[in-house]
């Protein structure tokens, strides 16, 4: 599989179903009010995690995608996806409404994408619907979302094999937001080199070494 990160909370995920036979996933594209230029991009499957405009521009992804924007059980393409019910903010959602937590199943690795979460912490029901996490999208930028130190949390809740942050400041975004430094520090980790994009396999993950990713957009 190979992820690729478009800015914000924005991925495509590339997984092979068998040879010659790619499924293309497209996470939450965002408009171009807020500095970035949208991305264009073709997916089978399209999940959206919640309708803010930096997150729901479906028109930006052709091919007559799959669309999911919200909580359920599905199975498209061989792709096993599961929505669950979170908040953006830490007052069961009424400051800024509901959030999709995705949990994605293909070529035998499940990938976990937070959206805005907002929950200092997961709950025991989230957390047995999410189960055991390969890959982690997790934002940490704080200021609409949770922070860089509420991230060091959830992940100690969740215990990926692998995590990649978003949703963080980037040149020419408008919001503002932490950037990653603050994130990678509270870790221990001094110095990270972006990769344009990031191949995973299975057998790659070794469950005692827990590995942070860092993407460019």
């Amino acid at each position: 599989m190979q992820i690729i990160w478009k800015g914000q909370s924005c991925f495509q995920l590339l997984a092979q179903k068998a040879k010659n036979n790619q499924v293309s996933i497209v996470i939450d594209p965002f408009q171009d009010e807020i500095g970035l230029k949208a991305p264009s991009l073709e997916a089978d499957i399209l999940l959206i995690t919640h309708d803010h405009h930096d997150h729901n521009n479906e028109k930006a992804v052709s091919g007559s995608p799959f669309l999911i924007n919200g909580p359920g059980e599905y199975e498209v393409k061989e792709v096993y996806i599961q929505g669950i019910l979170s908040f953006h903010d830490d007052a069961q959602g009424k400051e800024r409404g509901d959030n999709t937590i995705y949990t994605i199943d293909v070529e035998d690795l499940r990938i976990c994408h937070l959206g805005d979460l907002g929950q200092k912490e997961l709950t025991n029901e989230q957390l047995e619907k999410i189960g055991e996490v390969d890959v982690l999208m997790i934002p940490v930028g704080g200021n609409f979302t949770i922070s860089a130190k509420e991230a060091l949390k959830i992940m100690s809740q969740i215990e990926p094999s692998i995590t990649i942050p978003m949703h963080y400041q980037i040149p020419k975004l408008k919001e503002k937001l932490e950037g990653v430094d603050k994130f990678l520090k509270s870790l221990g980790i001094k110095s990270a080199n972006p990769e344009t994009k990031f191949s995973i396999k299975k057998k790659d993950i070794v469950p005692e070494e827990a590995k942070v990713i860092l993407l460019k957009p």
